[in-house]
């Protein structure tokens, strides 16, 4: 079933719906394509997802569309769902298990006798069946089960918060494509912008060249500008594609599908960032979701050890049974099967019932228990570690996405500034060389730093959104779509 060799490509059987199996090869299939896999028709679907192409959708609409359609917010469903089955099997401990066995039974008896020089032979069979109903309970274990149902609860809590996380998460990275989104949709908007400024530079230069004002290189130099700004638009509208399909991704539908975004480009930016930061880690330590799943962890591996300490404790419990034998089968006991406990005491042709009451007390078992306990506190010092751990890092994500939103906003500011002053020179450029008393140079220089400027402030705006999107996120507070 494997590939024949390390060198040689595996040629794998296909059934009849296209999927591939383990199954050898027979010697009448198909040749081998190299290391190219036949096609399987089924691999050929994406998941089907419902948009009005009609609708231009806010980042709110699609941080929906993207909690309802990812994949990553089912599985992280999936995982809570299970959690609190887990928690719920625990629970079930306190229980008594019951269950019922019915056997058939035949008996074949082959041997001889003999004496006074005579034998005789004995072939007998015998056939019968019984009937079991056993009952199973622990009546008392000094909170083991507690324990272990405290940890399985907190387990649950755990894929809770994880689940919340998720979601978190998805807003974030959805959040974060939309603004990459947005600038490079803007920066699309400068280069086209741009090429329209360096169209008009090339009419400038070809009509101080008419007048015999101009010369052949400052032409040739203003339509060098005109194939650049053409090709800065072509890698604009590239990366703005590239943008779309990440955001795509990001809310998890097929990268076919059309959506109209919506324009943010003069979305305020975020204010009121005065508070201290030792307050803002305070909140966020109080609500990030890793750090309450580790103080969840913690509080889970406590229960494990008072688990492993009531190992070494009685536990009360009772057994009983009923039963039922007929025919003529000599069955003393029935074996366990399944959850059925093994059986004695039956009587052939008679209902019996044994009820037991008792008491187990572990004495000696080579040390398992010592060992079990000894982990069990390891694992809760380590958790205790790992809080401390996950405290630390927290708080350094916070301090460092704080300091970028601020930074993020002073780069607002100095942006604003240079592009309000970068117009300025580029219109008195193109002005002065218009009227021919102005040199190329300084009106292609003003030019290529105006564009910069437009650049670096879509970039800044971006950046500052996404920034503050970081903090909520890493605050524990991106609940829904950011403001």
């Amino acid at each position: 079933m494997a590939p024949p060799a390390p060198d040689h490509p595996w040629s794998p059987t296909v059934d009849a719906t296209g999927a591939l199996t383990a199954a050898p090869a027979s010697s009448a299939a198909a040749p081998s394509q190299g290391y190219v896999l036949p096609p399987n028709p089924a691999g050929a679907t994406l998941p089907a997802t419902t948009v009005d192409s009609q609708r231009v959708y806010q980042l709110a609409d699609l941080i929906d569309l993207a909690e309802s359609t990812n994949p990553e917010t089912r599985i992280a469903w999936n995982e809570a769902r299970n959690a609190a089955l887990t928690a719920g099997i625990a629970r079930s401990a306190y229980l008594p298990r019951i269950s019922a066995t019915a056997l058939g039974a035949r008996q074949q008896q082959n041997g001889r006798n003999s004496g006074l020089g005579a034998s005789v032979a004995q072939n007998n069979s015998f056939s019968g069946g019984v009937a079991v109903l056993s009952l199973e309970w622990l009546l008392f274990d000094f909170g083991q089960r507690h324990a272990l149902v405290n940890a399985a609860d907190e387990g649950a809590v755990i894929a809770n918060i994880a689940f919340t996380g998720a979601h978190q998460r998805l807003i974030h990275a959805v959040s974060v494509a939309f603004y990459a989104y947005s600038a490079a949709s803007a920066r699309t908007d400068t280069a086209a912008v741009s090429l329209k400024d360096a169209q008009d530079i090339q009419i400038a230069a070809e009509s101080r060249k008419k007048h015999g004002i101009g010369t052949v290189i400052e032409v040739a130099q203003a339509r060098q500008l005109t194939a650049q700004a053409e090709l800065a638009k072509v890698d604009a509208e590239g990366d703005k594609s590239n943008a779309y399909f990440a955001l795509l991704s990001a809310i998890g539908v097929s990268p076919l599908t059309h959506i109209q975004i919506a324009d943010v480009s003069k979305r305020p930016l975020p204010s009121n960032l005065d508070q201290p930061i030792d307050h803002v880690l305070a909140d966020a330590l109080e609500r990030r979701p890793d750090v309450l799943a580790a103080i969840a962890q913690q509080k889970a591996a406590d229960a494990g050890v008072r688990a492993a300490q009531a190992d070494f404790l009685p536990k009360f419990f009772v057994s009983a049974s009923g039963t039922h034998a007929n025919g003529n089968v000599d069955l003393s006991a029935v074996p366990a099967v399944g959850d059925q406990a093994p059986t004695v005491n039956l009587s052939n042709h008679h209902w019996g019932a044994t009820v037991i009451v008792g008491v187990t007390i572990p004495l000696y078992n080579g040390g398992v228990r010592n060992a079990a306990l000894a982990q069990a506190r390891n694992r809760a010092d380590s958790a205790a570690e790992a809080l401390d751990r996950v405290k630390l890092d927290a708080a350094q994500e916070v301090a460092m996405a704080d300091s970028k939103l601020h930074t993020s906003l002073a780069a607002v500011s100095a942006t604003r500034v240079l592009l309000d002053a970068s117009q300025v020179t580029y219109d008195a450029a193109l002005a002065a060389f218009r009227r021919g008393v102005g040199s190329s140079t300084d009106m292609l220089v003003a030019e290529r730093q105006l564009l910069e400027a437009r650049n670096a402030a879509v970039d800044a705006h971006s950046a500052a959104l996404s920034a503050a999107a970081t903090l909520a996120l890493v605050c524990g507070s991106l609940g829904q779509a950011p403001n």
